[in-house]
C-alpha cells in the first residue's frame, strides 16, 4: 500500500502531522507492506533563499500579526507538538526559502533515506535552529546520513532535482491541494492537516482493507463451477 505525504519543512503541522502517522502505522499489522514517498510543496516560495527570519518576524510581516498574537498562535502548536512527542523551539527556527531543502529529500530518495531525511530537515529547523537553505547545513544534514557531500553539494548547486520538486507541487495543485501536510492513501482516500494518531489508525485501516487485503467471500462456494468441475 502506497502512503504519498506533501509537505515543507518549515510548516509545524507537517512535523506534527508525520509524527502521528508514525504512530498510528506501527500499531497495524501490515505496517510493512506500506510504502511512504515524500512529495515536495513549497508554502512560500516568495522567500528569499539567502535570507532567514525569526518565526515572529516572518507572522508579522507576512501574517500582520503582533507578536501578542503571534505568541499565543504559536504556543497553541508547541501543545500540539508536546502531544506528538515534539519539543517545538519556535524561538530559535528560522523562516527562509525551501527549494534547496526538497533537493536534498529528492537526492535522499535516490538512496530510499527520504523519510530519514524529513525527520533530520525537521529536526534542524524546529529543534536545533539552524539555517535549512544554506548549503553548508544541507550538505552536513546529507554526510549525516551516508550521502557523500560532493554529491549532495552537486545536486544542491544545480538543476537536477527542480523538474522533480515542480513536478510535485504541480501534482499537488491538480489534487486540490492547498495546505499540507496532505496524505493520499493508495490513490483512492486523503487526509489532510496534522490528525490525531486514531484518525490516521483508522484511515489506514479502511484503506487497506478496501483496495489490499484479500477478497473475503461471504458465501460457501455452493452453485458454481471449477476446474475440476461444478458443486451444487
Amino acid at each position: 500500500m502506497k502512503i504519498e505525504i506533501w509537505s515543507d519543512v518549515m510548516c509545524p503541522f507537517c512535523y506534527i502531522g508525520k509524527n502521528n502517522f508514525e504512530q498510528a502505522l506501527e500499531k497495524l499489522p501490515f505496517k510493512d507492506e506500506v510504502e511512504v514517498e515524500w512529495k515536495s510543496f513549497q508554502l512560500d516560495p516568495t522567500l528569499d533563499p539567502k535570507e532567514a527570519k525569526n518565526t515572529f518576524e516572518y507572522l508579522k510581516e507576512k501574517k500582520g500579526l503582533p507578536e501578542a498574537q503571534a505568541q499565543q498562535m504559536i504556543g497553541q502548536v508547541s501543545q500540539m507538538g508536546k502531544g506528538a512527542g515534539i519539543d517545538f523551539h519556535f524561538d530559535k527556527a528560522l523562516i527562509t526559502n525551501t527549494f534547496s531543502a526538497h533537493k536534498l529529500l529528492h537526492l535522499a530518495k535516490k538512496y530510499n533515506k527520504s523519510n530519514e531525511m524529513e525527520e533530520a530537515l525537521f529536526i534542524a529547523h524546529f529543534i536545533d535552529g539552524k539555517n535549512v537553505g544554506d548549503l553548508e547545513t544541507l550538505i552536513s544534514l546529507a554526510d549525516s546520513l551516508g550521502i557523500d557531500n560532493e554529491e549532495a553539494k552537486n545536486i544542491l548547486t544545480s538543476e537536477e532535482f527542480d523538474y522533480d520538486i515542480n513536478q510535485d507541487i504541480l501534482e499537488a495543485r491538480n489534487n486540490g491541494v492547498t495546505g499540507v501536510p496532505f496524505f493520499i492513501l493508495n490513490g483512492k482516500y486523503a487526509v489532510s492537516g496534522a490528525q490525531p494518531v486514531e484518525l490516521f489508525a483508522n484511515a489506514l485501516q479502511q484503506t487497506y482493507d478496501e483496495t489490499v487485503s484479500p477478497l473475503k467471500n461471504l458465501s460457501n462456494g455452493e452453485n458454481s463451477c471449477d476446474t475440476d468441475g461444478c458443486s451444487i
